[in-house]
């Protein structure tokens, strides 16, 4: 049955950018429109009066005489105030004035990378570098800007234009990293890491990273190393539980993956990934309950995840619940159409549940899905074999030897059909050709045995079954047949001892006693006859109707 292994929830931590805030003032033009206002308001920010400052400011832009010192002093302070937006429009304003001051663009940028306009901040950061070439918080800032809009090939550009101008640059040397992380190089990415580690231990996002690049080759000793380091750090750290987690599951260690991932549902309850895991070792450990709840917990989150309910689907099986396991299967299958594992599940607990048509149409809809899926095409064919639809199991099976030629229990299985169709000669074929490739094989040998006694052809039926005694084949059957044609052709102390060894196995065999008895009363044993009757009698009433003259109508 399906199951699911440990997934991993965080992206790689990206860098932002160095400057908490925009540029400090600089003079632009000599002061001239609104110098009073301005210098008011320069005296009451140096108070801690910034509400009374912009007051000020915004009296000089009514007014008229608002310069664009007037402005970059606004969208100071409204950046100081966390007035984000504000302060861009300020520092927008800013811009038309002076389009040639890179510091008014570079504040833009910031404010509106705080506001998560990337777009916008991007262009805005790329003007300010190319009115300041060497301005590397500028060119930082493009990186960052790229990596958020997920191009990361343009943000490599950025952070190795920053390292031309600082090579050990450390948050350009993180972009770098984070940019080849993105593109599919995580060993040049990995190096980069380290060697930022190498002079900043404390580096979290580069043991995050480090982690989830091993998450990802699933170089466990990795995720193991960095995750423990980075806990050490930030005993709450998401990516180094769900690394603890993943490499406790790889291992094996069921009892220290529910650990780290109770860990993980606590600090983060909305965490679907940790409450799934939590499940899945759960159910590794045979913690039926616990594993429901914590499925119902992670469904709770995302009601449609059908692997969640299939997975809940297999742990209500175990329990015993199976019309619950049917209902979690079906929602799996409504979920998500194209999935075979939940259907597979169904058509599987149907089959056990002798809901045989039910089970039939669910391999179907296996087939029409995954015309490949030879087992459902075999389990298909074998539910028609058990209610003696021949024709139909015959064509079954021999869609599975379409796809594999090779295949010993589908040509035995087609060899019955066929038998069952009374069509003789094709299954001793079939069973010829399972013979040639292996002279052991049991089904064919107990298949052409079970043709021989069809055709009355005992001798032949007899050498059969010698055959599969000698390979160890010792089922009561078996042994009871063998006895049977011993009897026949008068070697009665082989049939005696084929009969014993049957009833060893199997004491309620009526037919076996009955023979036997037969045997020792010819024998002289007329009281160990007699036993054998008895029990046969026990066994089965029915045997005493004609014992004493022929069946009264």
């Amino acid at each position: 049955m399906s199951s699911t292994a440990i997934r991993p929830k965080s992206k790689p931590a990206l860098v932002s950018n160095s400057s908490e805030t925009p540029l400090a003032l600089k003079s632009v033009t000599p002061v001239q429109a609104g110098a009073a206002f301005l210098a008011r308001a320069v005296s009451l920010h140096l108070a801690g009066k910034r509400d009374e400052a912009l007051q000020q400011l915004q009296r000089a832009i009514q007014s008229g005489e608002a310069s664009p010192e007037i402005h970059r002093a606004m969208g100071h302070i409204l950046f100081e105030q966390g007035k984000h937006e504000e302060a861009a429009a300020a520092y927008r304003v800013l811009t038309q004035l002076k389009p040639q001051y890179a510091t008014g663009w570079f504040n833009l940028a910031v404010c509106l990378e705080r506001t998560g306009n990337w777009d916008d901040a991007s262009e805005a950061f790329h003007r300010a570098s190319t009115l300041d070439p060497n301005h590397l918080d500028s060119h930082l800032g493009v990186g960052v800007c790229h990596l958020r809009l997920e191009d990361p090939k343009s943000a490599l550009f950025s952070f190795e234009h920053c390292l031309e101008i600082k090579p050990d640059h450390e948050e350009a040397l993180f972009g770098k990293a984070a940019a080849l992380q993105s593109l599919g190089h995580p060993d040049e990415a990995a190096e980069i890491y380290q060697r930022i580690l190498e002079g900043n231990p404390d580096s979290e996002e580069s043991l995050a990273n480090l982690t989830l690049i091993g998450m990802a080759k699933e170089d466990f000793d990795m995720v193991r190393e960095y995750s423990e380091r980075l806990l050490e750090l930030r005993p709450d750290s998401t990516v180094a539980l769900e690394g603890l987690a993943a490499w406790a599951c790889a291992a094996e260690e069921h009892a220290l993956t529910a650990k780290f991932c109770t860990l993980l549902v606590s600090a983060v309850p909305g965490h679907f990934e940790g409450w799934f895991n939590l499940a899945l070792a759960h159910q590794k450990s045979g913690r039926w309950q616990q594993a429901l709840e914590s499925y119902q917990e992670a469904l709770k989150l995302r009601p449609q995840s059908a692997e969640a309910l299939t997975n809940q689907g297999i742990v209500c099986e175990q329990m015993g619940k199976t019309q619950e396991a049917r209902d979690s299967y079906e929602r799996a299958i409504a979920a998500n159409p194209e999935a075979l594992a939940p259907l597979w599940n169904i058509a599987l607990l149907l089959e056990h549940g002798d809901h045989l048509e039910d089970a039939e149409r669910c391999y179907r809809q296996l087939l029409e899905k995954a015309p490949k899926e030879e087992e459902a095409r075999f389990r298909m064919g074998y539910l028609r074999l058990k209610r003696e639809d021949f024709r139909g199991a015959a064509e079954a099976f021999e869609g599975c030897l379409k796809y594999r030629p090779q295949w010993p229990e589908a040509q035995a299985n087609l060899a019955l059909a066929y038998s069952g169709l009374g069509e003789r000669e094709y299954a001793e074929r079939l069973y010829e050709k399972m013979l040639e490739a292996d002279p052991k094989n049991l089904d064919a040998l107990r298949g052409m045995a079970a043709l021989a006694i069809h055709a009355a052809e005992f001798d032949t039926a007899l050498e059969f079954h010698v055959r599969l005694i000698d390979l160890g084949e010792r089922a009561p059957e078996i042994l009871y047949n063998a006895g049977l044609m011993y009897e026949k052709i008068g070697q009665y102390d082989k049939a005696i001892r084929l009969y014993r060894e049957a009833l060893a196995q199997q004491p309620d065999m009526s037919e076996a006693l009955l023979n036997l008895g037969r045997i020792l009363e010819s024998n002289g044993k007329a009281e160990e006859a007699r036993n054998c009757w008895s029990k046969a009698l026990e066994l089965e009433p029915a045997l005493a109707q004609g014992y004493f003259g022929p069946a009264i109508d």
